[in-house]
């Protein structure tokens, strides 16, 4: 499989392509089995939000976290890993962690939840991360992302986790990659990456966005000499294994 690219397919036959500890990290944010799929319908969402929610198509993909099998396969093929969510469902992992992300969604009062947790494989000390996402509001208003994904995360929080655990060369797995915020910033880090995504209609609006950023980063990155653009060869195209 190429590397670089979002993939349409059950992660779990994607993930048996690759050999032991192929990926350095995987920054995975799976169902947490919370019911989030429950109030994808428009209208009001849960946390008594006074604006109109976007209307997303009503799916059944958060009734149960993901089994045992998927995170010995996930921890298989990578060397570390974060995992959002997992307070709601360490039993299935289980390992002991001193190392936990707290994304602190500086929601306001109000009773949306105010913060996320991930499981990290990282030997080192609890860290926070701010960064306001509430509805409408978000931390970077002059660069707002358009939700495409009922629980995306924004690029920003994910480009703070690989400038803390990832480094130069590193290749990096996302096997549930929704909106794709996690490859984005990946890509503009440097990094190799692959995501899976099972829905189709997720993956469409994913891969497009993937796609337009891609390429608009190709286009910042282009020189010119006296006006002409010069072609760049190779250099954004995905290796294999």
């Amino acid at each position: 499989m190429e590397l670089n690219r979002l993939y349409n397919m059950d992660c779990m036959d994607g993930m048996r392509r690759f050999p032991d500890k192929y990926f350095d990290l995987a920054v995975v944010d799976v169902p947490y089995g919370i019911g989030a799929a429950d109030y994808e319908r428009g209208g009001k969402q849960a946390g008594n939000a006074r604006a109109t929610s976007k209307a997303y198509t009503r799916k059944n993909w958060d009734k149960e976290p993901p089994p045992h099998d998927y995170f010995t396969e996930l921890m298989r093929i990578s060397r570390n890993q974060i995992i959002w969510g997992a307070n709601h469902f360490i039993s299935r992992i289980p390992i002991d962690a001193p190392c936990w992300i707290v994304w602190d969604k500086d929601n306001g009062n109000n009773d949306y939840v105010d913060c996320e947790l991930a499981w990290t494989s990282f030997n080192t000390a609890v860290r926070r991360f701010t960064f306001k996402w509430h509805g409408m509001l978000q931390g970077n208003m002059k660069d707002k992302e358009i939700r495409i994904h009922p629980t995306q995360k924004p690029v920003a929080l994910y480009s703070w986790l690989l400038s803390r655990y990832a480094k130069p060369g590193d290749k990096i797995i996302d096997t549930h990659a929704g909106s794709a915020s996690s490859l984005i910033a990946a890509h503009r880090a440097g990094l190799q990456f692959i995501g899976f995504e099972i829905d189709p209609e997720y993956y469409a609006a994913a891969d497009k966005r993937l796609t337009e950023e891609m390429a608009q980063l190709r286009l910042d990155l282009t020189p010119t000499v006296e006006g002409a653009e010069l072609t760049q060869g190779s250099l954004f195209t995905g290796g294999g294994y």
